[in-house]
């Protein structure tokens, strides 16, 4: 991803994702903005679409909404809503809110509700989306984007 963005500064990925995942990511070269925007404690959200392989129920989701033990840790509670029930594909796709961005936490919560995730895109960080953005392009954040971002953090 860093060989898209021709810059002579040192760029580094605020968060991460897995080889696995596509979707929103911010580059850098500003530390403090890392820490105010991936530490847990400042609640910035990340959220995902996410589909997974059958039917998924009401009692799933109200597990993945109130937190979910996945493995090391319980997750933070996150917000779920149901896209769309494909049952002729067998899919069921999701979006999960979540602000605590654990290592692959979205793939991990699912299986622990015996879900296997088939596909996983983070739409947006914080209020930032990718909804204009092809696969593969890129945009300077704009400076009001980023005021905000950091504000939500401060006031978390």
């Amino acid at each position: 991803m860093l060989d898209l963005v021709k810059t002579n500064k040192r760029l580094v990925p605020v968060g991460r994702l897995d080889m696995y995942t596509s979707g929103a990511i911010i580059l850098t070269d500003d530390g403090d903005f890392i820490y105010k925007v991936t530490h847990p404690k400042h609640e910035i959200s990340k959220t995902y679409n996410v589909t997974v392989i059958g039917k998924i129920t009401n009692e799933e989701i109200e597990k993945l909404k109130n937190g979910i033990d996945i493995g090391e840790f319980k997750t933070s509670k996150a917000k779920v809503k149901i896209l769309k029930i494909d049952e002729e594909k067998n899919v069921s796709r999701l979006q999960i809110t979540i602000h605590e961005g654990k290592n692959r936490q979205i793939r991990r919560m699912c299986k622990s509700i015996d879900r296997k995730v088939v596909s996983l895109h983070r739409t947006a960080i914080g209020d930032i989306t990718v909804k204009d953005l092809k696969l593969g392009n890129w945009r300077y954040l704009k400076k009001e984007e980023i005021k905000k971002l950091l504000k939500s953090s401060i006031e978390k």
